[in-house]
């Protein structure tokens, strides 16, 4: 039954319904980002207060990184024939008790196990929770959905190293800081508890079926996402650059990383009006985004910069939120969870192969980076004229793998 063949007082209840999960979502998305990333913020100095050498730091930090991405794709595979999207999704939070365990390591491999678990939980729980937050965009709008969910995950993401500094300059030391991002768990296990007592089978808010013919494969799809993610730099070599270069002091550095993410808050929630309206064709920004971010970022200049750390941060907005929300307009209820794994082990791939390729060119040039990213984001175009023409993201098919 489609939505419009829904009385006026049941679309409301149906609307009311799935604002409410998406806001408890979110709450849980806000306390397990200051989680996580108040932790990430300083796991770097821990490993080496517990005797790892900076080699220790890059592949802990590395490896977590690319686990966290390339396992949605086995947990996706798991909710294409289970479908047990709560599950799921509450089993990876759990992991986020692996944070405040890091208290008590004695050891740097200790820290590095529990590290990987936690990023192993946010691979179990991502497919989950995107899954279900595409049942409840329906009524609201995917684009809204979707960038009102990243924006309130980014307010996390810079509340949690914030509480970290205050933590760690009250107390004086990691063991007490990594104590009291426990308390945040409380609020990811009350919103969560409250959204699944609120809607127990989210599917059922998707009340519209998808008409028309399957597309045969994703690999169009996947092909853009890899392209256009590998051109997009990471804030880490920005603010390398930043450093080695002696474009801006030190202290501006992480206010240059506070700005970028206050940036990606408002433009995830105005993108995801956006692209209610203009659909999957705003995928175009990405390449756009990506080169914006190189030619800015990268420049001598220090206000060339700042728009660079700004641009990215916009990039930060837009790509997640975007590609949520285009995979759910375009892909069935059976396969979604499997289409959201897959493509989130491609987009977390891509982004590791092009943050080490880009690594690598700048100990040769930036003119190297640059040309490096000219070069993947026009191929990255390309193979949006074949997405596109394969009515993946802007017409009504459904993706199938």
């Amino acid at each position: 039954m489609s939505m419009r063949a829904q009385s006026p007082e049941i679309q409301r209840d149906l609307r009311a319904t799935s604002l409410r999960l998406i806001m408890l979502l979110g709450v849980a998305s806000l306390f397990g980002s200051l989680v996580s990333n108040g932790a990430r913020s300083v796991t770097g100095p821990y490993l080496l207060l517990l005797g790892g050498s900076a080699a220790v730091v890059g592949l802990v930090a590395g490896a977590g990184e690319f686990i966290g991405y390339a396992l949605r794709a086995a947990t996706g595979a798991y909710l294409g024939r289970n479908h047990r999207y709560w599950k799921v999704a509450i089993g990876g939070y759990c992991m986020l008790a692996a944070i405040p365990f890091l208290a008590f390591a004695g050891q740097w491999a200790t820290a590095a196990a529990l590290i990987i678990a936690e990023r192993i939980g946010k691979a179990i729980r991502t497919p989950a929770r995107d899954t279900i937050l595409s049942h409840a965009t329906v009524a609201v709008g995917r684009g809204w959905g979707f960038g009102f969910h990243k924006a309130l995950d980014q307010v996390g993401a810079v509340a949690g190293p914030l509480v970290m500094v205050v933590a760690l300059a009250v107390t004086g030391g990691y063991t007490d800081g990594f104590l009291v991002l426990a308390i945040p768990l409380i609020g990811v296990a009350v919103a969560l508890f409250l959204a699944r007592s609120e809607v127990p089978s989210p599917r059922f808010l998707e009340v519209e079926e998808m008409q028309g013919d399957s597309i045969p494969s994703i690999l169009p799809y996947a092909l853009f996402i890899f392209l256009g993610m590998a051109g997009f730099a990471t804030f880490p070599l920005i603010s390398f650059h930043l450093k080695a270069g002696a474009i801006v002091s030190d202290a501006a550095i992480p206010l240059f990383y506070a700005g970028a993410m206050v940036v990606s808050v408002f433009v995830a929630l105005l993108l995801g009006r956006v692209f209610d309206r203009l659909g999957s064709r705003i995928l175009l920004a990405i390449p756009i985004i990506s080169l914006a971010t190189v030619f800015l970022a990268f420049s001598p200049d220090p206000r060339m910069a700042v728009a660079g750390s700004l641009v990215w941060g916009a990039g930060i907005g837009i790509f997640e939120p975007v590609l949520r929300a285009s995979i759910a307009s375009s892909t069935s209820l059976e396969r979604r969870g499997k289409v959201y794994g897959t493509l989130s082990a491609v987009y977390g791939t891509a982004w590791f192969v092009g943050s080490a390729v880009m690594g690598v060119l700048y100990d040769v040039s930036i003119g190297h980076i640059l040309a490096y990213v000219v070069v993947v984001e026009a191929a990255a175009l390309v193979a949006y004229l074949w997405l596109y023409r394969s009515r993946v993201a802007v017409g009504p098919p459904e993706v199938t793998l």
